[in-house]
């Protein structure tokens, strides 16, 4: 079944208010990358500057023309406003116009953007967090889904077995990277992630989605490491404030493998919910925590990348350009490679 509405004469309008309707959710999304990682609420309070608490009015939450009216600095104490909201809200939007090239007027358009509205706050998440949230991928999961069910059955059969191969996929990788290396290959929160992308794109893309995924972290993770010394960003530092006081110096942090990847103190009925899938393949893992913090005590390491925005870059360049890997590769390559769609 096929939804189409065509403008007409009110496409440039249609056009533009889908350009600045991008720019608005990025910066929404700005919010969203800010606070979710924290904990905090994405509602209240309000936009306000993290340094002096400056409560930003609504000519200072324009989307990118105040940062430039503003010069980039905050109107109360001066402080630098990084760059990145711009590329948030600029990326959003320009996103949201080749996912109206791809799929036209169509309904096609709807999961398109949807999936975009995830996305977009996971990869600058893991990138500086190297997290992502629960809050985000389950919620995208079930929203694939759902947004399935106008196209009829066959999509949501698709849409269903492209979470449930996506997931159970990655945590068998999850399982045997532990088993070889005696670590963490793969991050806790990426096998939701590439479930997210099978619900939104269906169970063909998976192998498109791994294999694209794996090449470009691969060849930018190396050259990272060749120019700066790291495959990917540093973490947190975490360091013992006893032992600093002491002068002494911090141990190496246990390598854990880790089914939770969110900060603790879930509920226990979400803990019993996030640990049935893991009941399929083994056992819950040990996690080393810290006993002041509460936190798990891993810390990447210089050849560690986080894999999430690699996963969503795929997951993209699948959905946008699949159209033209068809015509570019081979027939049987691009069906392989779920390039068809």
């Amino acid at each position: 079944m096929t939804f189409t509405y065509a403008p007409g004469w009110a496409e440039p309008l249609f056009i533009l208010f889908l350009f600045i309707l991008g720019l608005c959710i990025g910066s929404f999304l700005n919010v969203v990358i800010a606070r979710v990682p924290e904990g905090l609420s994405i509602v209240r309070p309000g936009s306000r500057c993290p340094k002096c608490g400056h409560v930003l009015s609504w000519y200072e939450n324009i989307p990118v023309l105040s940062w430039l009216g503003l010069r980039g600095k905050c109107r109360g104490c001066g402080m630098r406003i990084s760059p990145r909201y711009v590329l948030v809200e600029l990326l959003t939007g320009l996103l949201f116009l080749a996912c109206l090239k791809r799929f036209d007027w169509t309904y096609a358009l709807v999961p398109a953007l949807v999936l975009v509205f995830l996305l977009v706050p996971l990869t600058f998440i893991d990138l500086e967090h190297w997290i992502l949230p629960l809050s985000l991928t389950v919620p995208g999961i079930v929203a694939g889904i759902v947004l399935a069910i106008p196209l009829g059955q066959d999509a949501v059969v698709n849409a269903v077995v492209g979470a449930s191969v996506g997931f159970l996929t990655f945590r068998f990788m999850e399982y045997v990277g532990w088993k070889v290396f005696k670590k963490e290959a793969l991050g806790g929160g990426d096998k939701f992630l590439v479930a997210l992308l099978g619900a939104f794109l269906g169970w063909q893309s998976l192998l498109g989605i791994l294999f694209f995924s794996s090449l470009q972290g691969s060849i930018v993770g190396v050259a990272m490491l060749a120019f700066t010394g790291r495959a990917g960003p540093r973490g947190e530092e975490k360091e013992d404030p006893s032992k600093a006081a002491a002068g002494e110096e911090p141990e190496e942090p246990a390598s854990t493998m880790t089914w939770e990847f969110t900060k603790p103190g879930l509920p226990w009925w979400k803990r019993v919910a996030l640990v049935i899938p893991c009941l399929l393949l083994q056992d819950i893992p040990d996690v080393t925590l810290d006993e002041e913090t509460g936190e798990d005590q891993w810390e990447p390491g210089v050849t560690n990348i986080p894999f999430g925005p690699w996963l969503a870059l795929a997951g993209l360049e699948l959905m946008l350009l699949g159209p033209l890997l068809a015509r570019v590769l081979s027939p049987e390559v691009a069906m392989m490679l779920g390039g068809t769609q």
